[in-house]
């Protein structure tokens, strides 16, 4: 067993293994890593852990030291100045006239060292803007070409599903992805459904193929001639999420019938006729073919029902004595006259007022005439006495 800890350079990058050299690192620490490029900066995404010898490529390279406050600083300088090297590259491409995209600048710890990544469709003779990057930083030049699916994963960005790229989250390295896969998967054929941002087939191809080859090996091949429970057929398409077969029967091809693959044996596998000298099952033995689906035996109840009732439904003491009463009293209504009760006596009338009373006040003036009384469909002025 070999102790080790797990160091990752950029964000989505590959893991490598390096030696603690006995210093205890946590996830999440910087470190500082002796590579084959010279001394580097790198985040632990896994802390000290044993593995197999086998596991490991010797020589494994020690680590420096766990990353001080003096190197995360430098660290911050570095991005500072990729971020003016950028610029000053995009210019030197425009004054050569080369045929090229810039995607990212990287510089090295030590700060000796430049790397321009770009793509471009060709082969591009950079030698002259080599030269000029060089006199303007004085230090190392190099500049590399990558592909668009390495370009898609320095960048990064969401795909059609909405969450961010694979290749810029978690995938370490890029797997073959082939048409095959599509085809296998019944997926249609057009580019702009089954490529990614990157203009290549979608890496999540991948994922689901170990499971579409095996139910291809369950199922049985289009055109394949078949017995179901309704009577013997070709099969016309198959569904290998559900495990449904379309079977066009003899007695009826214009209208083909769904089953299940459990209902179906497969008499010839692949394109081809009847076999000579068939003959079919009785209809007794192809019924046996029927996928029965057990049914469930209903749940009882012990003891009395309208006791198991009750318990379901009565809410708790504590819920009772919370809830407020209503006050459903009616001593407002008489209560109905009966045997056993007695007429709640009735208050006496109010006496009605006199025709004297209900006659409006008379208000100070001249003719002693009662106030105007604005009427709701008045149209006009009040006559003048």
């Amino acid at each position: 067993m070999t102790e080790i800890i797990g160091v990752r350079f950029k964000s989505g990058g590959k893991q490598y293994y390096f030696d603690p050299c006995g210093v205890q690192v946590e996830a999440g620490q910087g470190v500082i890593i002796e590579t084959s490029k010279g001394i580097e900066y790198g985040e632990c995404v896994q802390g000290n852990t044993l593995v197999e010898d086998g596991a490991v490529v010797q020589p494994l390279r020690p680590m420096v030291r766990i990353a001080t406050e003096r190197d995360l600083e430098t660290v911050r300088r570095n991005r500072e100045k990729e971020a003016k090297a950028f610029d000053i590259c995009l210019e030197k491409i425009a004054q050569h006239g080369l045929d090229m995209k810039l995607v990212e600048v990287e510089y090295n710890f030590e700060g000796n060292k430049i790397l321009f990544f770009f793509t471009s469709e060709g082969r591009v003779d950079f030698r002259a803007l080599v030269k000029d990057l060089a006199g303007v930083f004085h230090t190392r030049i190099e500049l590399r070409q990558i592909g668009v699916r390495d370009e898609a994963k320095m960048l990064g960005g969401l795909g059609i599903c909405g969450k961010p790229f694979c290749c810029a989250t978690f995938l370490d390295e890029f797997q073959p992805v082939s048409i095959k896969m599509a085809k296998t998967q019944n997926l249609s054929l057009n580019p702009t459904k089954i490529s990614g941002t990157c203009g290549r087939l979608m890496c999540c191809l991948k994922y689901e193929q170990d499971a579409y080859e095996d139910a291809v090996k369950r199922m049985p091949k289009p055109d394949s001639f078949v017995e179901t429970p309704e009577g013997v057929g070709t099969v016309a398409s198959v569904n290998l999420l559900r495990e449904q077969v379309r079977v066009r029967l003899e007695e009826a091809p214009d209208t083909p019938k769904c089953f299940h693959n459990c209902e179906i044996c497969v008499v010839r596998s692949g394109k081809g006729r009847r076999p000579e000298g068939y003959v079919p099952p009785p209809p007794e033995e192809l019924a046996k073919l029927r996928k029965v689906t057990p049914i469930e035996e209903p749940k009882t109840l012990s003891g009395s029902v309208n006791q198991a009732l009750t318990h379901l439904w009565s809410p708790p003491e504590d819920e009772e004595k919370s809830k407020p009463r209503r006050n459903r009293s009616r001593s407002h209504l008489p209560p109905p006259a009966g045997e056993g009760h007695k007429a709640a006596p009735q208050p006496p009338d109010k006496p009605k007022p006199s025709p004297a009373a209900r006659e409006p006040r008379e208000t100070a003036g001249d003719d002693h005439r009662p106030p105007y009384r604005r009427r709701k469909h008045y149209r006009g002025k009040p006559k003048q006495p």
